[in-house]
């Protein structure tokens, strides 16, 4: 989020040694990690990157906009960290890129009690502004990404309208493993088709198919499959997993959901009760998201889908060895540019989970995220009697 102003750090007008050469290298190092970003994986991850890129942008022109609505002095806007690339000042604040794309930060004087700050600027310090202005500066990134995901919600209802949950079709067929085998791929289902019928059972949606499968661990089943408006039985031995201690059966496909278009009114009507239900499953899903299985979970929850780690994972052993790793940021740009691969909207879907989360999770009231400011104003203020003032 925002930082503070260190000692040592150059002030407005003051002269700066050149740095063309290092600007140029830089500009060489970041434009060549983009192309090889393109060329080793692909254009979607690019995109992906990108995205995120302008997210992280938007969060801190958040802090930026309301710091300088409120009258506190911002002295840099800086997108990336390490070498800085370019820059230059406008008034009192330098704008810049520097070169490793991994965030950005705004700095504005004053953010903790002990920063040191100039006599005549104390007046536009961010500690010594009233809590009002202080929350809504420290709150500022959260909410840019609850606008972004309401406006990216609407843009997706709009465009491409609700997703259909009761015409689902399998859109991916996973293998067990290292194998070229699943249960499957044994029934010889194809992407396209539609299980009707689970051992004589009717089914409609995606949930009530897997509720049958996952109750079937290790048995034989009768599929009912429609491909091309026709229907053929199959057969196929399930697969058992034990993803909780308990096991459950395991088919091998994912979902497909087809979209059907909706009036504005309607897109707006939805984008409410579906930011409502975000907000929900985000609030109890922030303890299980720190590994790559906990988020491709989530986001399987929050699509709609079962979690695919246990009902239509690909089943490899090397996916599953890494459940228990933290999230990287690679594994994050991996996720979204499979996202990105299957098509817009999910592209889009992905954005909307990702903004919601950070939106969420940065107002955690723990040092650095912004939560920990709102923290630490809202008791200096409630410590506050009688007009002392209290400070940490």
């Amino acid at each position: 989020m925002t930082d503070t102003q260190v000692p040592g750090a150059q002030t407005p007008g003051a002269e700066q040694p050149p740095e063309q050469p290092r600007s140029l290298v830089g500009l060489v190092l970041l434009v060549g990690g983009i192309v090889a970003l393109g060329v080793l994986g692909s254009v979607s991850a690019v995109i992906v990157v990108i995205a995120l890129l302008v997210m992280i942008f938007m969060h801190e022109l958040g802090h930026y906009l309301t710091a300088r609505a409120s009258g506190m002095k911002v002295t840099e806007f800086f997108l990336g960290f390490g070498p800085r690339i370019f820059s230059f000042r406008k008034g009192e604040t330098e704008y810049g890129l520097k070169a490793v794309p991994a965030g950005a930060y705004v700095r504005i004087i004053g953010m903790h009690n002990l920063d040191p700050v100039e006599p005549e600027d104390e007046a536009r310090a961010y500690k010594n502004k009233p809590y009002w202005r202080k929350m809504s500066v420290a709150s500022a990134g959260s909410m840019m990404h609850f606008l972004m995901a309401a406006l990216l919600l609407f843009t997706l209802f709009a465009t491409y309208g609700q997703r259909s949950e009761d015409n689902w079709t399998v859109g991916a067929i996973s293998r067990l493993g290292n194998t070229n085998t699943s249960p499957a791929l044994e029934a010889g289902l194809e992407i396209g088709d539609r299980i009707v019928e689970v051992d004589g059972i009717p089914v409609t949606t995606f949930d009530a198919t897997v509720d049958l499968i996952q109750a079937r661990p290790g048995q034989q089943v009768l599929l009912v499959v429609e491909r091309d408006g026709e229907t053929f039985e199959t057969v196929t031995t399930l697969e058992e997993r034990n993803p909780e201690g308990e096991p459950v059966g395991f088919l091998g496909v994912g979902p497909t959901f087809p979209y059907e278009s909706q009036s504005i009114l309607s897109a707006a009507k939805n984008t409410g009760v579906m930011f409502k239900t975000l907000t929900t499953e985000t609030l109890g899903a922030l303890g299980s998201f720190f590994s790559p299985s906990g988020m491709s979970d989530y986001v399987d929850t929050l699509l709609g889908r079962p979690a695919t780690s246990s009902d239509a994972g690909s089943g490899s052993s090397d996916e599953e060895s890494q459940g228990d790793r933290p999230l990287s940021p690679v594994g994050a740009v991996r996720i979204a540019s499979q996202a990105a691969d299957a098509g817009v909207p999910e592209l889009l879907w992905f954005l909307i989970v990702i903004n919601m989360f950070v939106g969420i999770f940065n107002l955690i009231p723990l040092l650095p995220l912004d939560g920990g400011h709102i923290a630490i104003g809202t008791y200096e203020k409630l410590r506050s009697r009688k007009g002392k003032r209290y400070q940490v």
